[in-house]
């Protein structure tokens, strides 16, 4: 009786892991055609702190179905606005266009490039990987030629102020993952955005998006650069 009820909880959670999911088609259109994984991020609307992130994977046939539940997240304190990425993929009408320090995390598609920590390379993340220490920056200053970059000082001559220490000193930074947000890194559009730890459930971003610390080491378990994983963050149309 024991083994038919675990056999039956795990065809039950399987089956929930893998459940179709139709994306719009100018979005499947705007993903690279090997990104076999995507962190969907949706919202209610453009104001809303508050979203839900889904693990995607294409398929064979090329649909995508979510593997595992659904994770809160938080994302930036004024909402969303459009953002900047390598592929072509317009701002619909209405949209506001994500600039530096507005408080917004960005609508779009990203790579998501490498991971971060205060630890050695966990095995677990497949990811590139920085363990960040005092010596490690993220430059938001827009008259920096490293602007939009995570810079080692000991390594890179200082021409910036200000800087974000990538030290957690308050703990968001413990882990996280890069999302290559504005990838040309042109002053102005937008710096720094990350995947990484909340503050806490009910507190939104600067723009990034952020999740409880268990959630995010599960996210960072499950993406593979072999698949080209990128973010797709935005509100649904109805």
């Amino acid at each position: 009786m024991h083994r038919l009820l675990v056999l039956f909880v795990a065809l039950a959670s399987c089956a929930r892991m893998s459940i179709p999911v139709k994306l719009p088609s100018d979005i499947t259109a705007a993903l690279p055609s090997n990104c076999r994984q995507v962190i969907y991020v949706t919202a209610a609307d453009q104001k809303a702190t508050a979203a839900e992130l889904t693990m995607l994977e294409r398929t064979p046939a090329n649909d995508w179905h979510s593997t595992g539940d659904a994770i809160p997240v938080r994302i930036g304190r004024n909402g969303m606005a459009w953002g900047h990425g390598e592929f072509a993929l317009a701002a619909p009408a209405g949209w506001r266009m994500k600039q530096e320090g507005d408080g917004c995390a960005p609508a779009g598609v990203f790579r998501i490039t490498q991971a971060f920590g205060d630890e050695p390379h966990p095995s677990y993340i497949k990811l590139p990987y920085i363990l960040c220490t005092s010596h490690h920056w993220g430059i938001d200053d827009v008259r920096s030629q490293h602007y939009n970059q995570i810079i080692d000082d000991r390594i890179v001559a200082s021409d910036w102020t200000g800087p974000e220490t990538m030290i957690p000193t308050i703990g968001c930074y413990k882990l996280g993952a890069v999302i290559a947000h504005n990838p040309y890194n042109k002053p102005g559009l937008g710096s720094c955005i990350f995947m990484h730890i909340w503050l806490g459930e009910n507190i939104p971003t600067a723009g990034c998006t952020a999740m409880s610390e268990a959630h995010l080491r599960r996210v960072l378990a499950w993406l593979d650069p072999a698949a080209n994983p990128c973010l797709l963050q935005l509100v649904p149309q109805p």
